[in-house]
């Protein structure tokens, strides 16, 4: 038995061989993200304390991992590398935090040249985004919520606030670079949906004060 990414390897044997592995290909799926979350669950039970990592923390690892073309490997790297950023901070809890500085470990933070070409607006926007992260333990925000936040760094910065219409396009703008993505979610009580964000690739306080550094010179140059 063999187990291969790529079929294409399989032309390069021989004619036997390859005959025999040609009529017995098991075609693996990708794992789900339901999926994903169950083995998740399975080594969290195994290697950490009892309500040490909480829910949003599994779910933001699984999303992560299946942005990752569904890689089970990745997902338990990431939720061994927060469970150590967790210890080295004394944390009681793996909050959604620490898989963003795993994320960043792994990857290299939003590239600094990526966030100096931003709009202005785009880069209010990801502030408040960073900040609602920074001040909240959790791994998803709701538009509403971002968009509120938007509200509050425009007021601090003397900005007048644009429209949902274009804070959307600046999401995706955003997404499209890797810094942050969107996920559609039911709403709680089963009637509708709702857009929830969450940050990948940089830890929020970090992405706070590079946003920071650039709107002060931008604003007050």
């Amino acid at each position: 038995m063999c187990i291969l990414k790529d079929l294409k390897v399989i032309e390069k044997l021989d004619a036997s061989t390859k005959s025999t592995l040609q009529s017995n290909i098991i075609y693996l799926e990708r794992y789900t993200f339901e999926q994903l979350v169950d083995i998740i669950v399975d080594r969290v039970n195994l290697a950490f304390k009892p309500n040490a990592v909480p829910e949003d923390t599994i779910s933001l690892i699984a999303e992560l991992a299946r942005s990752e073309g569904g890689n089970a490997r990745f997902a338990i790297e990431l939720l061994w590398r927060a469970g150590k950023y967790a210890d080295a901070e004394e944390l009681e809890t793996v909050v959604p935090e620490c898989v963003r500085r795993a994320v960043s470990g792994i990857y290299a933070m939003a590239r600094k040249s990526d966030l100096a070409y931003l709009s202005l607006h785009e880069r209010l926007l990801l502030l408040g985004i960073a900040r609602f992260f920074k001040e909240n333990e959790r791994a998803y925000a709701s538009m509403g919520e971002v968009e509120q936040a938007y509200a509050v760094v425009c007021e601090e910065f003397d900005v007048k606030p644009h429209t949902h219409t274009q804070l959307w396009k600046y999401l995706q703008s955003l997404s499209a670079l890797g810094i942050l993505k969107k996920k559609v979610s039911l709403v709680e009580n089963g009637r509708g949906r709702t857009t929830l964000i969450y940050l990948i690739g940089a830890p929020a306080d970090e992405l706070e004060k590079e946003l920071l550094a650039l709107l002060e010179k931008e604003i007050h140059k």
